[in-house]
């Protein structure tokens, strides 16, 4: 990774295009509308909140993030996307039912002003859904070639100098790399055959890639993450990352869990338990659907812990994850965890957490700083897969022959270290032993 061009403050607007305009993209929408008339604060973003400190403590150089890096500014946002349902953000946001309807009213003309485009969708990859706002095609490249045209006709249409694409859809059906994803070649042959395993997601990354528009993937889906489509964000020199938005549950596990392997405090279970009502969990209510959201939440602990490298902590470890759709909880996810530990002497402990979380007021500002970042890796030149990015993510990319990194801590340093890189600023190690010598 290197920065081919000094990142210089991006002059037009930015579109942000969200595949997916319920919940979780309505919330971001309407949110930064509000931030932008001084209605609320940009609270868990961190491209708005954050500071980065440069050099010695003692330097006191603390300046915030949006002021060290050149990022777009939410004024120069403009926000559509796709949905399978007609309904413009003003109403999917009500029936989503996340945000206050006295705020929502509020800003009711502009979230009526953005309306979805049809969205490429096949119901054998989202079971608990059918789509009545659909694209029709001769084939899969039909379809892509139609959404390739949706990006070209936002942009003009409102003036964007730039475009970056963030997956807001419901999760898609568990499914393993096959022959159609080893290779562009292979992918593009299998968009004009209709290839089955060929998902709407990964259609929606191969027109954004052909493009040279960054994709962000914010669900567990195969997307972005087989090698024809990482063969084309090289060819194009487009950034990519993924995936699953670190929201509830499994941030309380990122934030623990590194706790529990620094202390050298051993753990013989982790039972987590979920209850949510939001079209999410109708989605997940289908055990594929489930099966691609299982298999990203229960990546992070091993990761974390390393049993290879302590065996007498972690070997062996249980660990249970069950979502459960509950339709009256509605968005307000509330997660469940029963941890067993044990410490000196093997004397065991537990842990409880009860965590009633908000899953869409979570996602939000990760929406915001990924459409952010990403636009920055673009303008500076980086390409392929921003492992920097994985402090968004349940099941981060990373590449071939690497493990992911889930730690949070690790996670943050990095994504601040590489903001200093890319500003020439010293790297920051928090050795600080300069101070004592």
């Amino acid at each position: 990774m290197q920065v081919k061009n000094k990142p210089l403050r991006p002059k037009g607007k930015l579109g942000i295009l969200t595949p997916g305009m319920g919940a979780v993209s309505t919330t971001f929408i309407a949110g930064v509308e509000a931030i932008r008339r001084g209605k609320a604060k940009p609270i868990g973003s961190l491209t708005q909140m954050g500071t980065i400190r440069l050099g010695k403590r003692t330097d006191k150089r603390s300046p915030m993030i949006k002021e060290f890096i050149p990022l777009a500014g939410l004024d120069d946002l403009v926000f559509g996307g796709w949905d399978i349902f007609e309904d413009d953000v003003y109403t999917a946001a009500l029936k989503a039912g996340v945000l206050e309807k006295e705020l929502i009213e509020g800003i009711r003309p502009f979230l009526e002003s953005v309306k979805p485009m049809k969205a490429v969708f096949d119901q054998r990859y989202v079971k608990n859904l059918t789509g009545t706002w659909v694209k029709k095609g001769k084939n899969l490249f039909d379809l892509a070639g139609q959404l390739m045209d949706d990006m070209k006709a936002f942009k003009e249409k409102n003036k964007c100098d730039r475009l970056v694409v963030v997956w807001c859809a419901s999760t898609e059906i568990f499914i393993k790399p096959s022959k159609v994803h080893q290779s562009l070649e292979a992918f593009e042959k299998g968009l004009k055959e209709n290839d089955p395993e060929i998902a709407p997601s990964m259609i929606y990354a191969y027109a954004a890639l052909s493009l040279g528009i960054p994709f962000a993937n914010g669900a567990p889906n195969l997307t972005v993450d087989i090698p024809a489509l990482l063969e084309l964000a090289d060819k194009n020199n487009v950034p990519v990352c993924g995936k699953d938005f670190k929201t509830g549950q499994t941030l309380m596990k990122t934030i623990i869990a590194p706790g529990l392997k620094s202390r050298m405090i051993g753990l013989n279970g982790w039972f987590s338990t979920n209850i949510l009502g939001n079209r999410d969990g109708e989605v997940l209510d289908d055990p594929d659907s489930f099966k691609t959201k299982e298999e990203s939440k229960l990546s992070v602990l091993e990761h974390i812990l390393q049993p290879e490298l302590y065996p007498d902590l972690y070997d062996k470890f249980y660990h249970k994850v069950r979502i459960n759709y509950y339709p009256p909880r509605g968005d307000n996810k509330e997660g469940w965890d029963n941890i067993d530990i044990f410490g000196w002497l093997g004397y065991p402990m537990q842990i409880k957490v009860d965590f009633l979380c908000r899953d869409s007021i979570l996602a939000a500002p990760i929406v915001l700083d990924l459409a952010l970042f990403m636009d920055l890796a673009s303008r500076i030149g980086f390409k392929g897969i921003q492992e920097w990015l994985s402090f968004y993510f349940k099941s981060p990319q990373h590449a071939a022959g690497l493990y992911p990194e889930h730690d949070l801590f690790i996670q943050l340093m990095k994504l601040k270290n590489t903001l200093r890189y890319i500003q020439g600023e010293d790297l920051i190690t928090h050795l600080g032993q300069e101070y004592y010598d």
